[in-house]
């Protein structure tokens, strides 16, 4: 039994459309699909797909909360799974972001779950030979020290963390070990941007075999404006011509997954050039309505 989970929450209209536009991605399959599960602060935005949709409503006191003594905010990623291990004991769980969707049937995905294979989106590498400043400086800091028990190595990965997959055995212990290394990394000072991505890394490493869930699920955090233009007029051509849900389904074999890249890298320069030219050639007209003239 596969249970899905997204984690939606504030009011930037894109992540919530993102979302719906994932569920349908999945819908597609939904004989395989065992439940599908929203928790998020803004309930009215899964409507539609009521029927379909578990959605758990929480608010800024629980998600203080499940931010713990430390107050990081990304361990509520780390508490909604936990939840939801606890609501669907028997079941595997799969966590999306938002930004993902569902390109290719999940049989042989569900098979190799069921050999005790925990997923992740992709591998970025071993953390210690990653090149960012905030992961140069979180190996400085973890290498070599014990977080959860486990000791960190230059063996131990970075994976993205847009999916992560955990097959019913062990998947309470997986969780528990993920949120000791979480709480024991932010107690110890490391910086924080990456902690409960690494956390989740290093528990599923430790406790399945892991693999990468990408010849599966697209993830286009690397291009989301094109994605979002793109799922902005699928949904409105849905609202305009008031198809069923069903339908909707249906018109997800028609939108072209493959053609819009997933991924996209610019040259800083385009940002900076970006800002010079604003600055140099700002808006010189800006016009509005008159309010007093109604």
């Amino acid at each position: 039994m596969i249970n899905l989970l997204y984690l939606t929450f504030g009011e930037n209209i894109e992540n919530h459309y993102q979302a719906n536009f994932s569920i349908l991605s999945f819908l597609k399959e939904s004989q395989k699909i065992n439940s599908i599960t929203v928790i998020t602060d803004r309930p009215m935005f899964y409507n539609r797909y009521k029927e379909k949709v578990d959605v758990i409503e929480v608010n800024e006191q629980m998600l203080s909360d499940w931010q713990g003594e430390t107050r990081f905010f990304w361990r509520i990623k780390l508490k909604a799974l936990e939840l939801l291990a606890e609501k669907y004991a028997q079941g595997s769980i799969v966590y999306l972001d938002s930004d993902t969707f569902l390109y290719r049937s999940v049989d042989l995905l569900a098979e190799q779950i069921k050999m005790n294979t925990a997923f992740m989106h992709v591998m970025e590498g071993a953390l210690s030979s990653l090149n960012t400043k905030t992961e140069k400086l979180m190996w400085e800091q973890v290498q070599g020290k014990k977080f959860g028990g486990v000791e960190i190595t230059a063996q131990h990965a970075m994976w993205n963390a847009g999916v992560v997959i955990l097959p019913s055995e062990k998947k309470t212990d997986a969780i528990k070990l993920a949120l000791k290394i979480c709480d024991d990394m932010c107690q110890a000072g490391v910086t924080r941007r990456l902690i409960e991505q690494f956390a989740l890394s290093v528990a599923l490493k430790e406790v399945y075999n892991l693999e990468a869930a990408n010849s599966w699920i697209g993830h286009y955090w690397g291009n989301k404006a094109e994605w979002n233009a793109a799922i902005g007029r699928f949904f409105g051509d849905s609202h305009l011509k008031d198809i069923s849900i069903q339908q909707e389904i249906a018109g997800m074999e028609n939108f072209d997954l493959f053609s819009i890249a997933v991924r996209k890298r610019r040259s800083s320069m385009v940002t900076k050039l970006s800002k010079v030219i604003d600055r140099f050639f700002p808006v010189k007209s800006v016009e509005y309505i008159n309010r007093n003239k109604i």
